[in-house]
């Protein structure tokens, strides 16, 4: 019987937001460290003679993902809703060359939905999506789970 295995990568990088009309602080620009964890599962490889016998997902292909799809992307970046003003921010190369907008409200909890979306479409096909936690502070994190969005 094949048996069904669960593997974790973390990730990190620093990226900033703004809350487009909250009510509370987090309506001006601010940063955090996050921590990303990615959980993968499925049936590792069985077959003595391929380099990858054992596992599910070489770490290093999985880090290549999540960093292309993800770190890359967002690490040292400014987001914003697109309902936010900010066109002005194209006028200021120097601090605000790296920005996305995107077509929601960027709090952890949409992020980690649209992390995971991103990632789901990457994985080799014996691989799937189980989790992802999204750490915006120390004490503070949003989490997916595929079970709960199948």
């Amino acid at each position: 019987m094949d048996t069904i295995i669960r593997v974790t990568k973390e990730f990190s990088f620093e990226m900033a937001h703004a809350l487009w009309n909250y009510d509370g602080p987090c309506k001006n620009i601010h940063g955090h460290s996050y921590r990303l964890f990615v959980t993968v599962k499925g049936i590792a490889l069985n077959n003595p003679g391929h380099p990858k016998h054992g596992m599910l997902i070489d770490f290093g292909e999985l880090k290549k993902i999540v960093n292309r799809e993800i770190v890359n992307q967002l690490d040292h970046a400014l987001v914003v809703h697109k309902d936010a003003p900010h066109q002005m921010l194209n006028n200021i190369d120097q601090m605000f060359e790296k920005y996305f907008v995107f077509d929601f409200q960027p709090t952890c909890e949409n992020m980690v939905v649209d992390i995971a979306n991103k990632i789901k479409k990457q994985l080799p096909g014996h691989v799937t999506l189980h989790s992802v936690r999204l750490y915006e502070t120390a004490t503070s994190y949003a989490e997916w789970f595929a079970e709960d969005n199948n």
